[in-house]
């Protein structure tokens, strides 16, 4: 990466973490998959019960192979074989987890995190329930500000993610949001977190890749 780039990069990242800090976020900032990894196994002891949001992110990095590889309670959204009904067990479970892994639509340099979900199970866990919540998030989700992280979620993440999941809405078609009313609507649930209440239960790692949508 050009020295220029890499340094417009980290006073982006250095400015992001010095705000989440001031929103009782706990920030840490990881150089790769791997080195993302080795401080999970630190963040979350063997024996946890542990959750996932949908995520490609996790995916990419390795992380839910990775939870599968350990010795963790892991309730397994991803495992095949499972019924819609056991999928919402899993979904409802989640609440009392002891960590909650997650990626995120949008981080804004101001520390906060702006998500949108279609059906709530994502953003609710990230709000409530479980006592520890970990965001990652690749750097092409830091944003300037939440009209940047709106904007985001109706050019790149909505419609990438309509399309992922095979979705018959217009987006999939014309590649950006149009509002739609469609049954196959994804973008229902608007939350953004300003701050957290418990010091520390939200921790975002920020990784220096561009992952997911």
């Amino acid at each position: 990466m050009d020295s220029n780039v890499s340094w417009m990069i980290r006073e982006k990242i250095e400015r992001t973490i010095k705000n989440l800090e001031k929103n009782n976020i706990e920030a840490y900032n990881v150089k790769n998959s791997k080195q993302l990894i080795e401080l999970i196994d630190k963040l979350i002891p063997e024996g946890e019960t542990v959750a996932v949001g949908g995520s490609m992110t996790l995916f990419e990095t390795g992380i839910i192979d990775h939870i599968r590889s350990k010795n963790y309670n892991f309730l397994d959204r991803y495992k095949e074989g499972l019924s819609k009904e056991d999928i919402k067990d899993v979904f409802r479970k989640s609440f009392f987890a002891d960590s909650y892994i997650v990626s995120t639509n949008a981080l804004t340099e101001n520390g906060e995190l702006y998500n949108v979900d279609g059906n709530g199970n994502r953003v609710a866990a990230m709000l409530f329930g479980p006592d520890k919540v970990i965001v990652i998030a690749g750097i092409n989700k830091i944003v300037k500000d939440v009209d940047e992280a709106i904007k985001r979620n109706k050019f790149v993440s909505a419609p990438i993610n309509a399309k992922r999941l095979n979705k018959a809405t217009p987006c999939t078609k014309v590649g950006y949001c149009m509002d739609c009313k469609s049954q196959d609507r994804i973008c229902n649930e608007y939350t953004l977190i300003k701050r957290q209440g418990v010091k520390g239960r939200i921790k975002v790692i920020i990784v220096e890749e561009e992952l997911g949508y």
